[in-house]
């Protein structure tokens, strides 16, 4: 299996995964890059899985439905373009092979899903997150709460360290900088901040992370940790249990 990240827009990805044959993409906000890649891989598009309904990750779903035929997976509660197999936690999908399992995690929409992946190799296991996690980050809570966002969050994090985390957005080194606000004196930030910022000097993504780094590193993660607790209730002294310094954060964030 071979995992790619397709630049789109100004800093989307749309991530596709592929056998050397077969191929899955992952919230594909334009076609061209996909198209692109699959004529340049020389590879069939089996399915097309989308985590919510957010124009920059579907916006390529009809065109490549139209060009290749393949299936198309989406949220169960959500606005998406018709015909797909609507999902919500627990569900599955098989493809390439591999079984993705469904994980709801509402917060920055209010049915956005995520997709993770074991590999039978010995490749690491794969999360197709959408906007809930980014590295050093999550999404803003446009339609759902802190506290659907903090169980969500807490759903990922129980996965397994290897975890690769293949988040839709190169936010990296914003995030850093805000979770380097809350969090100075982390050590690990520190390091991962620095190695980050090289990757980005020499244009190379910083994608994908991985679940274990992002306990160490996230703040959002990290909501009942006593240095991010002290940092939320900083911003705001009412911030009260770990949704409440979720909320804290994110707002801060928002205006960071």
């Amino acid at each position: 299996m071979k995992l790619l990240a397709l630049p789109a827009f100004s800093d989307n990805y749309i991530w596709l995964l592929h056998d050397k044959g077969r191929a899955v993409v992952v919230d594909p906000g334009q076609a061209q890059p996909v198209l692109d890649a699959l004529a340049r891989e020389q590879l069939q598009l089996e399915a097309i899985l989308v985590t919510h309904h957010h124009d920059d990750h579907v916006g390529g779903v009809q065109a490549l439905r139209e060009h290749t035929g393949a299936s198309v997976y989406g949220p169960a509660r959500e606005r998406m373009p018709e015909p797909l197999t609507r999902l919500q936690g627990g569900d599955r999908v098989q493809a390439l092979g591999l079984d993705f399992e469904v994980i709801d995690v509402p917060g920055h929409t209010a049915g956005h899903i995520a997709y993770f992946c074991r590999v039978a190799n010995d490749m690491a296991p794969m999360l197709f997150c959408g906007d809930t996690l980014f590295s050093g980050g999550c999404g803003r809570l446009f339609e759902g709460t802190p506290a659907q966002m903090l169980a969500s969050l807490d759903a990922l994090a129980a996965l397994p360290g290897a975890t690769q985390v293949c988040c839709a957005h190169e936010y990296t080194l914003a995030n850093l900088r805000f979770a380097l606000a809350v969090e100075p004196d982390n050590g690990d930030l520190i390091r991962y901040a620095a190695l980050c910022g090289d990757k980005r000097s020499k244009n190379l993504s910083t994608l994908p992370s991985n679940m274990a780094l992002e306990l160490k590193i996230n703040p959002f993660l990290r909501t009942r940790c006593a240095d991010v607790i002290a940092a939320a209730e900083r911003f705001d002294p009412s911030a009260r249990g770990p949704s409440g310094h979720l909320a804290a954060l994110r707002q801060w964030k928002n205006q960071f």
